[in-house]
């Protein structure tokens, strides 16, 4: 559930984890995944049609009025629902900038994000299927059901995104510094993923399971 801190604003626990206090109630559990996926559904996908900038914002606003019109059960709807799921969001799945959110990664739309290209770790990291490899080795990575490629921060991050697909997926090693070379810029979309429009195969190895998996190489 969320909840809110009059001293130090959402969080997502019975309790401040800051001072300890029980808050106001925001959402339940049910209600926050379902405005998660609401909002998923708007931001990366389009659904509902409303207007969107090439960086892919949409007003908080009209997402209310336009759930609001069309789910008889989420009447209950406001502007700081969005603001709440978003500050509280732990994969940093969301943007809010002003009146305008925006999904900041996971699209199947294709949109110019312009997301920060600074700060990319040296190594990122991308599961597959034992068949696929040999094609990516070969060929690189493009984007399949999304608009971009997505890769993880670290070895346990591509791990953990292939076995929601994959029974015992492969994770493949991207040299950053080779790709950007190459010509393809990588963006920071979230706390752990990167976007790439394409990852050619000279900058693709098989990747060594690391002594930490979950610590990743930065510049």
């Amino acid at each position: 559930m969320i909840n809110e801190c009059g001293e130090h604003g959402y969080f997502r626990d019975e309790c401040c984890p800051v001072c300890g206090e029980k808050g106001r109630f925001v959402m339940s559990d049910y209600e926050v995944e379902k405005l998660g996926r609401t909002m998923a559904a708007i931001l990366r996908h389009g659904k509902f049609d409303l207007a969107m900038d090439a960086q892919g914002f949409v007003e908080v606003q009209e997402i209310v009025d336009t759930v609001r019109e069309f789910n008889s059960r989420m009447k209950w709807l406001r502007p700081f629902h969005i603001e709440a799921l978003v500050a509280t969001d732990p994969k940093g799945r969301y943007q809010v900038l002003g009146r305008k959110v925006r999904a900041t990664y996971g699209h199947t739309i294709k949109l110019d994000l312009q997301l920060p290209t600074d700060h990319i770790p040296l190594r990122l990291y991308y599961p597959a299927s034992p068949e696929e490899q040999g094609i990516i080795l070969e060929m690189g990575i493009l984007p399949s059901d999304r608009a971009m490629v997505h890769l993880s921060a670290t070895y346990l991050d591509a791990e953990r995104a292939g076995k929601a697909r994959l029974d015992d997926p492969v994770i493949l090693q991207i040299d950053t510094a080779a790709c950007v070379a190459a010509g393809f810029t990588i963006e920071r979309a979230a706390r752990t993923v990167y976007l790439c429009d394409r990852v050619p195969p000279e900058c693709i190895e098989a990747a060594a399971v690391p002594t930490d998996p979950a610590c990743p190489d930065t510049e």
